[in-house]
């Protein structure tokens, strides 16, 4: 299937968790689910009853999906936390809420399905914590990233402290906390943040065209791939490296695995050239 032939339409839940999603909007196209937050009122900001939603489609993605799309309706991605809700918890709560925080994008990054996020205009505080639980990003030209906790008198409280600095160094995250410092979409590409860089209006296409793509990988290899790789980067290199070699002979074993190098072998598949990527 071409991507020409691939276009999101409204997705008609089943009875049961995902039929009643009133803060998101959930599509399809073939193989892959797009997660829409729908809050653009509020910038997309994340409140209880939005993170709640969120987890419960990654914990219930349905077995024909291979990919998921997350995008946000309007102007911007995610504005972050909805801080209307904050005033109102004690000490205790607070670390509750976070921990409910770190559940939803933690099944986000090792659900069952990669995800791809879709990022313009604001992607701020726990929106850019929630994009960084994503394993790719695409931005367009309207994204802008910030951490306003130092300004607000908070910390980052979804995951932030591992996730982003992964991605930006802890370097210039301390600089985003402390100073309020905006990166735009240029400099969020440059310092890792995105990984793909595209014009306003373009994102989801760009987002569609490598859903295609990784929905076509053998299974078990886009397994590996989100689900191994992250922890084997957290483990000590001799730990690492002995998990790398079972991961490595349990996805060669799989058929899947074996038809594609047979494939090749027979020049059924085409080469990797410089321009596969882009």
């Amino acid at each position: 299937m071409s991507t020409a032939a691939l276009s999101f339409q409204p997705f008609s839940a089943p009875p049961g968790p995902l039929a009643h999603l009133p803060l998101l909007r959930l599509e399809q196209a073939g193989p892959v689910l797009h997660v829409r937050l729908n809050r653009p009122a509020k910038r997309n900001s994340i409140s209880d009853e939005l993170l709640a939603q969120v987890q419960t489609v990654f914990v219930n993605v349905p077995k024909t999906f291979r990919v998921a799309v997350l995008s946000g309706e309007g102007a911007h991605f995610c504005a972050g936390l909805d801080l209307s809700e904050v005033l109102e918890r004690s000490t205790a709560e607070g670390i509750l809420h976070s921990r409910m925080w770190h559940a939803c994008f933690d099944q986000i990054q090792y659900g069952p399905v990669p995800v791809i996020a879709v990022l313009h205009g604001a992607v701020v505080g726990g929106g850019l914590e929630l994009a960084s639980s994503a394993h790719l990003r695409v931005a367009e030209d309207s994204a802008f990233y910030a951490l306003p906790e130092g300004t607000r008198g908070i910390f980052v409280g979804g995951g932030g402290s591992v996730r982003i600095s992964r991605l930006l160094g802890t370097a210039r995250m301390t600089d985003m906390m402390l100073t309020g410092r905006v990166f735009d979409a240029d400099e969020g590409q440059t310092f890792g943040v995105s990984n793909y860089r595209v014009p306003d209006g373009q994102g989801l296409v760009k987002a569609l065209a490598l859903a295609e793509k990784i929905a076509g990988n053998a299974p078990l290899s886009n397994f590996a791939i989100t689900q191994a790789l992250p922890r084997i980067a957290d483990m000590p290199a001799e730990k690492g490296l002995f998990v790398e070699s079972l991961m490595a002979a349990i996805a060669e074993s799989d058929d899947a695995a074996k038809e594609r190098v047979r494939a090749f072998l027979e020049k059924r598949a085409g080469k990797v050239g410089k321009d596969a990527a882009k």
